[in-house]
């Protein structure tokens, strides 16, 4: 039985500003939290005793949480009114801030992460899917703008934040700030949140749940313990394998049924399908650049904490002011005239920092990173909008699950590849120059005489992660050039 919690009159006279503030505040913590401890992690390696792929599950189990409840978070959507999922959002991100903030090891520090995921992933479609109800087509782009400034802005800002905090205090205090900003989120919302959305209460398919859980864990678990074993072991052509499987049931489960967990029917939409995939591309390039930039900074090029932070810091303010601005050039322009010089910023970049030496100039490292987020700024936003844009009211819930869900899992690939890459390649190097290199990198035990060949070591594994990043930006490129303005439910 159908049920609405609320009127198209009482949803009219509710005021956006509060409940947005109240989302963009959470959201921009838990997308904060998704790379800040990226500056830490070499520190992190030597503390807790573990090496780059180990360390590597801070970021991309984070990753693997989102990818794995984002297909349920339509379906919650659908059962729990926006008060309920706001609450439980951020309890959980506050509570994970909490116990990361008093972890003594990688385990505990590690289940953190996974408390703080789960309140994500409830809260990205929440936010989205709130702004699709609150705003109209012609005034949404600005509001996404917002919301773009969150999803570019937060990450971004995460090394350059976290590396001012490590500087003066410890990695520790990332999550205590984290948890006090969350808290004021919680209360704000409390105080002005009003419950917006409808519930219809679809029933729940326990095999299409099962299935999605198998499917995205799987993929991500394989594609993640590539780094690790290689692509050839067992386990991972296992996961890789499971997954595939899993997921093509779980897909055809989803056409066969009445109420399906995630319904695909949203890619009859053509805007909508060709939004998906440059949003999922633009996320994979974001957080694989986000994870290895830090690293390059002071594993490649000797920079400190502080250092690294600040010199991220001049293109992250670019990314938060680019962000409500390319809201409004969309909503005048429509999204092929910033999508496309966008990609082509973002290709033409990528090949550029494939070429940098342990010898660049920071300057020129800063430049490239300037230009890399303003061009996302152009192009996440307005593909995000365009296509859910073309959706009607009734496939909300499912379009914002299934570019939360999608762009999580391209995020967690693409880091996984970009470490894989990384680490073959800095192998290889080493491997030339006459180390042995058949138990891998361990950082807790380096060969004296390997110490003066790392940081040019780091710079040659992380070439291959930039032309591969580069190469998909040319993909998205050739895609953009099919994208049009749509109006809602227009086919």
């Amino acid at each position: 039985m159908e049920a609405s919690i609320q009127t198209n009159a009482t949803k009219q006279q509710v005021k956006a500003a509060p409940i947005l503030f109240s989302l963009l505040l959470g959201a921009f913590i838990g997308m904060f939290s998704e790379t800040a401890l990226n500056i830490a992690l070499p520190e992190l390696m030597k503390q807790l005793q573990v090496g780059p792929t180990t360390i590597q599950w801070l970021t991309t189990g984070y990753m693997l949480v989102l990818g794995i409840l984002g297909p349920v978070s339509g379906l919650l959507l659908q059962w729990f009114t926006t008060r309920q999922l706001f609450i439980a959002s951020l309890s959980f991100s506050t509570l994970g801030s909490l116990i990361a903030g008093l972890a003594p090891n990688f385990e505990v520090l590690l289940a953190a992460r996974f408390f703080q995921a789960a309140g994500l992933a409830l809260l990205l479609p929440l936010m989205l899917n709130a702004i699709l109800i609150l705003f109209p087509p012609e005034k949404r782009g600005a509001a996404m703008g917002l919301m773009g400034l969150v999803l570019t802005f937060a990450p971004a800002s995460g090394p350059t934040i976290a590396g001012l905090i490590i500087e003066k205090l410890s990695w520790h205090w990332i999550f205590w700030i984290s948890s006090t900003v969350l808290l004021i989120a919680l209360i704000t919302g409390i105080i002005f949140l009003k419950n917006i959305s409808f519930i219809t209460r679809p029933k729940i398919d326990l095999l299409s749940l099962l299935l999605s859980t198998i499917g995205f864990g799987s993929l991500l678990f394989g594609f993640s313990k590539a780094g690790e074993l290689g692509w050839s072991d067992v386990l991972v052509l296992s996961c890789v394998t499971i997954g595939v499987f899993a997921l093509a049931l779980f897909t055809w489960r989803q056409f066969r049924i009445a109420s399906p967990l995630m319904n695909l029917r949203t890619f009859r939409y053509p805007m909508f399908s060709l939004s998906v995939v440059l949003f999922t591309v633009v996320m994979m390039l974001l957080l694989s650049s986000m994870l290895l930039l830090p690293m390059l900074l002071q594993n490649g090029l000797g920079k400190n904490v502080l250092q690294a932070g600040l010199l991220l810091l001049p293109g992250t303010l670019i990314s938060g002011i680019a962000g409500p601005f390319m809201g409004k050039l969309f909503d005048k322009y429509g999204p092929r005239k910033l999508i496309i010089p966008g990609l082509i910023l973002i290709g033409v970049i990528m090949f550029i920092f494939s070429t940098i030496t342990v010898n660049t100039s920071t300057i020129f490292i800063i430049a490239l990173h300037c230009v890399f987020l303003l061009a996302l700024s152009m192009v996440m936003m307005p593909a995000q909008t365009n296509g859910m844009n073309q959706l009607p009211a009734e496939l909300y819930p499912h379009g914002t699950a299934i570019m939360s869900t999608l762009q999580q899992v391209a995020g967690a690939i693409g880091s996984a590849l970009a470490m894989t890459m990384l680490a073959t390649g800095q192998s290889s190097y080493l491997r030339d120059k006459g180390f042995d290199m058949s138990n891998g990198l361990d950082f807790a035990q380096v060969d004296p005489a390997m110490i003066e060949h790392l940081p040019s070591s780091f710079v040659s594994g992380i070439t291959g992660a930039f032309i591969f990043a580069g190469v998909m930006s040319i993909i998205a490129l050739f895609i953009s050039f099919f994208m049009k303005r749509v109006k809602p439910g227009e086919q």
